[in-house]
């Protein structure tokens, strides 16, 4: 019996101890599968909350200057957004921009996120240029992908600026649905995506760090082109309101002037250093303060313009001031030193002042001064990004006029003809879809009334403060 259970045990120990003494000394380690680098995923989801942050803060800008019984549909114009696009970018936005596919739009294999997931790497491969297999190495892709929705959030909602007081809620949310897929998504794959027509991976180069073309020409114009074909506000240009919430536009400027940190230093997609030759760089950091240095150098330039020529200087210009600097420095943000920082403020400050002022003897009603200040401003920060830009502040960048790279310049305005020509060629189309199928405008009388209580069947204050006509 003794025998028995001693040869059961060796057979036992035999069968277990063979393959595990053979994986001690044959077993290889197993390939590390690469993880997501924790600084910079809660990096790049804090700067997506703060370009969130941008749209509300938008809403009180633009709602603080219309009258008082049109501030609730102002601010349900930003606002809504966050749902629309919120909801189309995960089932075809993303793709369309970001996929791998034609120069000019993405495909369709990231439909409803489909292959989007926690990976950080090799989800590119297969597609030119080879040597780039993601958009952001050390953090998940849906990371990246939730960041870039923000953009896609807050860019139609500019829009918005040019049309408020006239155009039907359901006309508006049919336009940003129209044009966050067939503007936005081309633009945003032709710059910024793999293969892109525009941009540094793999097309002719242009330099935009966090949004110039894409988000401000493409917006500004866009806005122009609504004002144009939607038509003047019956109180236009005689009978026009004062702003009739000046701390709402202060508040809104802070807001923006605050998210824009997301925006701009968010867009180097990582908060680790790097070298370019022998010099350190940081460029999330270097993006933070040229965006702090372009704003309150815009805003300063804009308060010595009012006092010298119109002998004070106003809240109301102030926030505008601050804001066109942020445009302005948008494209730059990651590629400039901040003494460029501050020259492109000043610059971008001034020309949007004078361009506010040509657009009131045009007469277009472009109702807040979208174009003025994010087409324009867009527009003279693409340009000065050519001049000012210089790899000792981001290797991954290119240098500019002033560094001896002339053809950037030739780079950067081809660039800007091209999203001129989407935003105004599309936004033309879909506007007259539109007015052809559902209308775009209000009757003259609920215009007259405000929009508030016949759009959304509410008031943003009791009438008894309100500047509704007494009947």
């Amino acid at each position: 019996m003794l025998k028995k259970v001693v040869m059961i045990g060796a057979i036992t120990l035999l069968f277990l101890g063979v393959p595990l003494m053979g994986n001690a000394f044959a077993q290889t380690p197993a390939p590390a599968v690469p993880t997501a680098d924790t600084g910079d995923t809660a990096f790049m989801l804090i700067s997506a909350a703060l370009v969130l942050l941008m749209t509300p803060g938008l809403a009180f800008f633009y709602g603080g200057f219309v009258r008082s019984r049109n501030v609730l549909n102002t601010l349900m114009m930003s606002f809504v957004l966050m749902a629309i696009v919120g909801v189309t970018w995960i089932l075809w936005g993303y793709s369309l921009a970001f996929a791998p596919g034609l120069p000019f739009i993405g495909g369709l294999q990231w439909f409803g996120l489909n292959g989007v997931g926690l990976e950080i790497s090799d989800y590119l491969k297969g597609s030119n240029p080879a040597e780039v297999v993601s958009y952001a190495g050390t953090i998940p892709h849906q990371a990246f992908m939730i960041y870039q929705a923000m953009f896609a959030i807050i860019t139609p909602a500019l829009i918005s600026g040019a049309i408020v007081e006239r155009m039907s809620f359901r006309a508006y949310s049919l336009f940003v649905l129209l044009w966050s897929t067939f503007v936005y998504a081309p633009l945003a794959h032709m710059v910024w995506a793999k293969g892109g027509f525009l941009g540094l991976y793999g097309g002719l180069g242009a330099l935009d760090f966090a949004g110039g073309t894409v988000v401000h020409i493409s917006s500004g114009v866009s806005a122009l082109v609504a004002a144009i074909v939607l038509g003047p506000r019956k109180t236009h240009p005689d009978r026009l309101s004062p702003p009739h919430n000046v701390p709402f536009i202060l508040l809104g400027a802070s807001l923006l002037w605050f998210g824009w940190f997301g925006f701009n230093s968010g867009s180097a997609l990582s908060a680790a250093s790097g070298t370019s030759g022998n010099l350190v760089t940081n460029v999330a950091t270097t993006a933070f303060v040229a965006t702090n240095a372009g704003a309150a150098a815009a805003a300063l330039m804009w308060v010595i313009l009012e006092a010298v020529l119109r002998g004070k200087p106003t809240a109301v210009g102030a926030a505008t001031g601050a804001v066109a600097g942020l445009v302005g420095i948008t494209p730059a943000a990651g590629f400039v030193t901040p003494l460029s920082a501050i020259l492109i403020g000043f610059i971008t400050a001034f020309v949007c002042f004078y361009a506010i002022s040509f657009k009131h003897k045009l007469e277009i009603d472009d109702a807040l001064d979208t174009y003025p200040v994010h087409g324009v401003g867009g527009t003279v920060g693409a340009i000065l990004t050519a001049i000012f830009a210089t790899t000792q502040v981001n290797g991954a960048g290119k240098d500019g006029v002033l560094r001896g790279n002339l053809g950037e310049l030739g780079v950067e305005l081809a660039a800007i003809v091209v999203a001129y020509a989407i935003a105004g060629v599309g936004t033309w189309i879909i506007l007259k879809i539109i007015d052809a199928t559902v209308g775009l405008r209000v009757k003259e009388e609920a215009e007259l009334q405000g929009l508030d209580i016949n759009e959304h069947g509410e008031e943003g204050y009791n009438s008894e403060f309100g500047d509704r006509p007494t009947q």
